[in-house]
């Protein structure tokens, strides 16, 4: 039971932060904060995505090309310009790669606008870093796993924001339904979204890509809308009218 708790925590704790603070805040600026929440959020993606923290610098440039390049040979990641999800989660990886490193001059079209802290962006990108991680949810299953299936689950620890992302990317543009013709192949996944947190409403984030609700129909819930909705409530963010 403790392994199963585990795993589940760090996919939403994990995912959680991915989608709301590199997605929709470092990526769309869907809510502005004050530098300390920022840095409190900052902190927090950085724990719970541990081993695979991303960049926010990072994934804010290469979301951005992603949108503006929807299913086309300059996605970074649609698809359908791969024979599997594994061949484009290594281009995917090398794109990001290049944007950590700054040898890419994306920069240029997509300008700033994105949160940025040098002390955790060299923390959390180091290898160091990442092996401790690795090293403390390896612990982790061998004091309290209690069958040999369960450390079945343990390589996806190592690698859970690339998990997410491969999910979304590759099922949010090949298989559901869509709501708006987007000039793109982006899809609803399902209506239910409660495993991805929202995020395989891609149809509907990419017809309006600055709105912090994914769900644009009665039945399709957004689960993270409505945390987002209470900070604002509590005044710990600011959500921006969207256009």
């Amino acid at each position: 039971m403790s392994i199963l708790i585990f795993f589940i925590g760090h996919w939403f704790l994990s995912l959680f932060f991915q989608t709301f603070f590199q997605h929709r805040y470092a990526s769309h600026r869907m809510f502005t904060t004050n530098k300390f929440w920022e840095r409190v959020f900052y902190l927090m993606a950085y724990i719970f995505e541990g081993a695979s923290f991303l960049n926010p610098r990072a994934y804010a440039l290469m979301h951005r090309e992603h949108h503006a390049y929807s299913d086309t040979e300059k996605d970074p990641h649609s698809p359908h310009f791969f024979t599997d999800v594994y061949q484009m989660m290594i281009a995917t990886a090398k794109t990001f790669r290049d944007h950590v490193k700054r040898t890419t001059d994306s920069e240029a079209k997509f300008p700033g606008h994105y949160p940025e802290w040098p002390l955790i962006d060299r923390i959390g990108s180091s290898i160091l870093s990442r092996l401790l991680f690795g090293a403390g949810y390896t612990w982790f299953y061998i004091v309290f796993a209690t069958e040999w299936w369960m450390f079945l689950l343990l390589p996806i620890h190592y690698v859970m924001g690339p998990v997410h992302g491969a999910i979304v990317n590759w099922c949010g543009h090949k298989y559901g339904y869509s709501n708006f013709d987007n000039n793109d192949k982006s899809k609803n996944t399902t209506p239910f979204d409660f495993l991805m947190l929202g995020e395989l409403f891609q149809n509907n984030h990419h017809r309006h890509p600055n709105s912090a609700n994914f769900g644009k129909r009665w039945f399709e819930i957004d689960p993270v809308f409505p945390v987002m909705k209470l900070l604002h409530i509590l005044r710990i963010i600011k959500l921006r009218k969207a256009a």
